[in-house]
């Protein structure tokens, strides 16, 4: 039987090599590839000429009921975690530094400890006098949460195995480190290893377990990908630093709907919910400027309105500069050469900055309307009309194609003061009573509606 050699890990992204080098070839990080020891392979038996026992199994029908959830009190919490949190599942939220993760997962502990769960607080970053001192401030000093600081995986297992809370939150997995492993703390091997211990721990003793972890530059959570696969639920808290709106993102739910977002906002005694996304978005709009589109959005499972803005203004530069914040780039870029291919509509000696009002990052391809609205308008310097919200998906083609939930568009839009809607002729219903809906076939004709012959 061959001896097994050692790999090579990027700490960054996880890829493996033959050998040791300076530079990742996969993410061109410098200085971040270590050297691993090898699984250990046991006996020199094949798995053939071992016997195990048989796997029960079961039909797909069952009358089994749905996992039971415990309500953290934090609306906007339990619905990014699906209704609630799950018995035994486990979570792992990420987010840039100083985005406020450890607050909004300390104010969680508080709330799940005020409902009657037991909650345990692990902190490997902070001394507990610091962790109090954080309490304190948000006016949660007299929760009952369990508080520890330990870096110690077999000390942390240890601990959870004896007092069996409901909730464990773990801060951060990037800390921690298992006497198993011959790495330094934050390693590829060390995630991999506490990780795959604490989400084995959360399924053995149905403790829900909350693990907190770092981002790279990229925004991705550092470490092994494979770490997002252990986990039953992975969150992202996003924001601006220079907005006070925070909004916590799932990306993966097996409990739950995908892209459900909470959005929040930092006060200085913490994270407040904010009920209606919407109205906070669009609150600072005043009356009709030249560059601003209000955009329909579904964001999860609920209707949220947001405000593109944009400004073209003469280039000095031979590249004329292309910035954009809260959208697609790439998605910009294809959206300003279908203006100019199928509308003879340049941009060329302009530069073009894009913005969402309010920190809010959109993904949606049904935004390409609104961003094409807001483009035109800047250009022309023509505001569209104040009572007006828009959404469709440009085709290269130039087409304007459906998007789904209209109705709850429309629904959002009208509760909101909104009186018309721009949206693309396919688009099935028949709109709302009190307000007028304006169909348009493809972005040519949209050009010659709103803004005239161009």
């Amino acid at each position: 039987m061959a001896k097994p050699v050692n790999a090579f890990t990027c700490t960054a992204c996880g890829a493996t090599h033959r050998k040791w080098a300076g530079k990742c070839d996969a993410c061109g990080a410098w200085n971040t590839i270590i050297e691993e020891a090898p699984l250990s392979q046991g006996p020199g038996r094949g798995l053939g000429t071992l016997k195990g026992k048989p796997v029960p199994l079961s039909g797909l029908a069952t009358q089994d009921a749905p996992p039971p959830r415990a309500q953290s009190g934090i609306a906007e919490l339990d619905r990014v975690l699906g209704g609630g949190l799950v018995p035994g599942s486990a979570i792992l939220v990420g987010g840039d530094p100083g985005i406020g993760k450890s607050t909004l997962l300390l104010q969680a502990a508080a709330a799940f400890a005020r409902s009657g769960q037991q909650a345990i607080y692990i902190s490997g970053e902070e001394a507990s006098a610091q962790v109090r001192m954080r309490a304190q401030r948000l006016g949660l000093g007299d929760a009952p949460v369990r508080l520890g600081a330990e870096t110690a995986l077999r000390d942390i297992l240890t601990t959870l195995d004896a007092e069996r809370p409901d909730v464990a939150i773990i801060d951060s997995i990037q800390t921690l480190w298992s006497d198993q492993i011959e790495a330094a703390p934050g390693s590829v091997s060390q995630v991999r290893a506490t990780a795959h211990e604490l989400v084995t721990f959360a399924k053995r003793r149905g403790t829900a377990v909350i693990l907190v972890g770092h981002v790279t530059k990229e925004g991705q959570i550092a470490g092994p990908r494979v770490v997002e696969h252990m986990v039953d639920t992975v969150l992202y808290f996003e924001g601006e630093r220079g907005h006070q709106f925070r909004i916590l993102r799932a990306h993966k739910n097996r409990f739950g709907p995908a892209d459900e977002i909470g959005v929040f906002e930092m006060t200085g005694g913490g994270l407040s919910e904010v009920a209606n996304p919407s109205a906070l978005f669009l609150s600072e709009r005043g009356e009709p400027s030249p560059g601003s589109a209000v955009f329909a959005g579904i964001e999860g499972t609920r209707p949220v309105l947001t405000e593109v803005q944009a400004l073209v203004a003469p280039s000095t530069l031979a590249s004329p500069r292309r910035t954009v914040v809260g959208l697609d780039s790439g998605r910009v870029s294809t959206i300003l050469a279908v203006l100019e291919a199928r509308c003879a509509i340049p941009f060329a000696g302009l530069d073009v900055f894009l913005n969402v009002a309010g920190g809010m990052r959109v993904a949606e391809p049904a935004a390409d309307l609104a961003i094409a609205a807001a483009l035109l308008s800047a250009r022309e310097d023509t505001s569209l009309p104040a009572d007006c919200v828009l959404f469709g998906e440009i085709s290269l083609s130039g087409a304007l194609r459906p998007v789904s939930q209209a109705e709850n568009r429309l629904k959002e839009a009208q509760k909101l003061g909104f009186s018309r809607a721009i949206l693309p002729s396919a688009t099935k219903g028949e709109g709302l009573a009190g307000m007028r809906i304006d169909r348009t076939p493809d972005l040519t004709s949209f050009v010659g509606d709103t803004f005239g012959a161009g």
